[in-house]
């Protein structure tokens, strides 16, 4: 592998350095570094960034690979920014056994566009009602160390309380989907003035909140690891940033279109602004902002669920949940916490890379941009500015709410342990 030496990059957003990788490591951090038998990636102007890690990603492979496989899923990781994801269990058949799991990464070592960690189910076949081989996972060639049934909630207390007891043993984290089912029983959109005036069943932030207050306490008495998937609500963060206090081992995500878009773009009945959990209000989506900022939310995941056309293009209430994210998702929080000085970009660093990948345990990633370390890195154009256009996304699904949306930033350059994945914009 040839030596590639990107030049003039702003690293973190601090000053112009260069980079010097040398097979699959950063060999020197720098400036006026000599290019001699590089390649030379010109980046003066460019941010440069630790390789994103995303800890709530939906292949949908084996079984639904109408909507994404692992190799298009993982090239729009790579068209986005990503050198590593965590692809979550509801497939079909679920990812409840060591076999579905090894079988998922391995499909992630053939395409090799990002690194794939498989997220185990915590019950068997996501119905909350017995435990899934919990310990088989982890001890697979897997090596599963994230357990989520997300797509449906826990919402048995013992058995919630069991897999954290189980997880805890070697140091594995439950990712909940906090969504208490019965309060969200034909429940189309957030509960509030704009699903009264509409018509649709209303979902309320209490559903949400309910769930993650049990399973805090849960974690504190277990003494174990919960991460809460997709936050929503003001209510939420207030829950999350109260267990953080008392010393209760909690992290929390947030996503991209939750920090940008609201429940007023229901009103459009437009079947891509259906997703769960539900856009909420303008209150909630900047207390989820302040709360990324403070760290309440330890990191952005973009809960990428990708759909066939004909799942989304239909009436509402027969619609499918969900948006595609992976090729949006920086300049989404480049928009919504960057340009509104919520965030630097070293700041963006650690909740797009640091933490997930320490989260997760994703070796290799998440690491600082310097000498001896894995050359996972992604390289920004932040002064970039376009309208956003499905038809060029290299996911297999076109869900976006963005369509036709100005947004900040593009992703120029991916390397994966020194390989470019993405050159110029272009998947190699």
């Amino acid at each position: 592998m040839s030596k590639i030496l990107i030049r003039g990059a702003k690293v973190l957003g601090g000053e112009p350095q260069d980079v010097l990788i040398d097979g699959e490591v950063i060999a020197e951090v720098g400036t006026g570094l000599s290019d001699e038998g590089a390649v030379v990636v010109e980046a003066e102007g460019k941010v440069l960034l630790p390789g994103l890690v995303d800890l709530h990603t939906h292949l949908r492979e084996p079984g639904r690979e109408d909507s994404e496989t692992v190799l298009t899923g993982t090239r729009a990781a790579a068209s986005g920014g990503y050198t590593a994801v965590f692809a979550m269990a509801n497939t079909f058949p679920v990812a409840d056994t060591a076999g579905v799991v090894e079988q998922v990464y391995r499909l992630g070592q053939e395409h090799a566009y990002c690194d794939v960690q498989p997220i185990g189910a915590v019950t068997v076949g996501l119905e909350g009602k017995k435990l899934a081989e919990l310990g088989a996972m982890h001890e697979s060639a897997a090596g599963v160390t994230v357990f989520s049934d997300d797509g449906k909630c826990v919402d048995d207390a013992v058995i919630m309380r069991r897999a954290l007891e189980y997880v805890k043993a070697f140091g594995g984290v439950v990712a909940q989907h906090a969504q208490e089912p019965r309060l969200t029983e034909g429940a189309q959109m957030n509960e509030g003035i704009v699903s009264a005036e509409l018509g649709l069943g209303g979902w309320p932030a209490v559903a949400e909140e309910s769930i993650i207050a049990r399973d805090v306490l849960l974690a504190e008495h277990v003494g174990s690891r919960v991460h809460i998937c997709h936050l929503s609500t003001a209510g939420s963060v207030e829950i999350v940033r109260w267990a953080k206090s008392r010393g209760i081992d909690v992290t929390a995500e947030v996503t991209p279109h939750h920090l940008l878009l609201t429940d007023e773009l229901v009103r459009s009945y437009n079947p891509v602004y259906k997703v769960n959990p539900p856009l909420r209000t303008e209150r909630d989506v900047l207390a989820l902002r302040e709360a990324l900022a403070d760290g309440t939310i330890d990191i952005v995941a973009t809960d990428h669920a990708p759909h066939p056309h004909e799942d989304k293009d239909c009436e509402w209430a027969a619609a499918a949940m969900g948006m595609v994210g992976l090729e949006t998702a920086l300049s989404v929080v480049q928009e919504t916490m960057v340009t509104t000085g919520l965030l630097d970009w070293a700041g963006v660093a650690d909740r797009m890379s640091y933490k997930p990948a320490k989260i997760g345990q994703a070796k290799g990633h998440g690491r600082p941009v310097s000498a001896g370390e894995p050359a996972n890195l992604t390289l920004v154009d932040t002064e970039y500015r376009g309208s956003v256009d499905p038809a060029g996304f290299a996911s297999r699904s076109r869900n976006t709410p963005y369509e036709g949306r100005e947004l900040p930033g593009r992703v120029t350059h991916t390397w994966l342990r020194g390989k470019a994945t993405l050159v110029d914009g272009k998947l190699t």
